[in-house]
């Protein structure tokens, strides 16, 4: 059961990131109305063949960008004042 729940969230990851791809091309972007962007979601499968033969290169990559910046990990507010420093 474990790895049907790691294989769902990696799905729902790398289609999340090639959603974003394509709306990140003008083209795209404008031609979507609120309604449509509404109805966009992650979990797609219909780029996934779950029968039959797999073509996997590990030589290549996907094609997708680098995000600008990685975010850092959450803190809930007032966990600073709470943090205290390993001892040396």
């Amino acid at each position: 059961m474990l790895a049907l729940h790691l294989l769902q969230s990696a799905l729902v990851h790398v289609n999340t990131l090639l959603l974003q791809q394509v709306l990140s091309e003008p083209a795209w972007a404008s031609r979507l109305t609120a309604e449509d962007r509404r109805g966009l979601t992650a979990l797609f499968w219909s780029n996934i063949n779950p029968y039959g033969t797999f073509r996997l290169d590990m030589n290549k990559r996907l094609e997708l960008p680098l995000p600008a910046a990685v975010p850092g990990p959450r803190s809930a507010p007032g966990d600073a004042a709470n943090f205290k420093a390993p001892a040396s």
